[in-house]
């Protein structure tokens, strides 16, 4: 058995839907009003879309799983749109009241994408969007499931979106080493990320700069590279 046949059979596999001709303008439209409401997190959700996909490739995941994923990782965030600045630019810790309205874009950003439902491959998008902050040991959120019920995809967008928020400077802080970010994902393997995807992206991480320009090259402007 080959090493990504290995792997897709250890991550499991995700459910098979196309994406139809019209869903890259539905796509471009939404991060268009992030990338005005919050240029970080747009340049967030690309980033995070884009090492999603690869970490999906990298696990043996099929082309159109790849951008199954993909496409719920650049919609992970959109709920943050509703979040206050005072609370979503807050550079100290947050208040019990402030984490919980914060805890709530994952279920606002569902939200935004449930029009599209009634389109599988959008109704496909919203378990890795609504539980992308769920935890391997029961404590993350919006539910606190665990395990093996927390969908594929959201397993899939915790550790990239975890690293991106890690590794990216902000006006509060800098932005951590590469090296420092590994450990605090080898370190929070098997209780907060699913262990074996975290040693897929420890493995393959280093090697994905020769995909950049592969990886929805039709969303790399002038604007993304600099909100990026």
């Amino acid at each position: 058995m080959s090493d990504s046949a290995a792997q897709r059979k250890t991550v499991h596999t995700i459910a098979t839907v196309e994406i139809p001709d019209w869903g890259f303008d539905v796509a471009r439209a939404l991060l268009q009003a992030l990338k005005e409401r919050d240029p970080y997190t747009y340049g967030h959700c690309r980033r995070v879309a884009r090492n999603s996909r690869l970490l999906a490739r990298a696990a043996g995941l099929s082309e159109s799983e790849q951008r199954l994923v993909e496409y719920s990782s650049m919609f992970h965030d959109l709920g943050k749109v509703g979040i206050p600045d005072a609370i979503l630019l807050k550079a100290g810790k947050l208040t019990a009241v402030e984490e919980a309205v914060m805890r709530a874009h994952p279920i606002m950003s569902e939200k935004i994408v449930q029009p599209l439902a009634s389109i599988p491959f959008f109704r496909a998008t919203l378990p890795g969007i609504r539980h992308h902050h769920e935890r391997m040991d029961g404590e993350g959120y919006p539910d606190r499931i665990r395990g093996s019920q927390i969908p594929l995809i959201a397993r899939v967008i915790l550790i990239t979106d975890t690293y991106d928020a890690m590794t990216t400077t902000r006006p509060y802080r800098k932005g951590l080493a590469n090296e420092i970010a590994y450990k605090e994902l080898r370190q929070f393997s098997g209780r907060q990320f699913d262990p074996q995807l975290v040693k897929i992206f420890l493995q393959s991480h280093a090697h994905w700069d020769q995909y950049e320009a592969e990886i929805t090259e039709e969303f790399l402007s002038g604007d993304y590279k600099k909100a990026a």
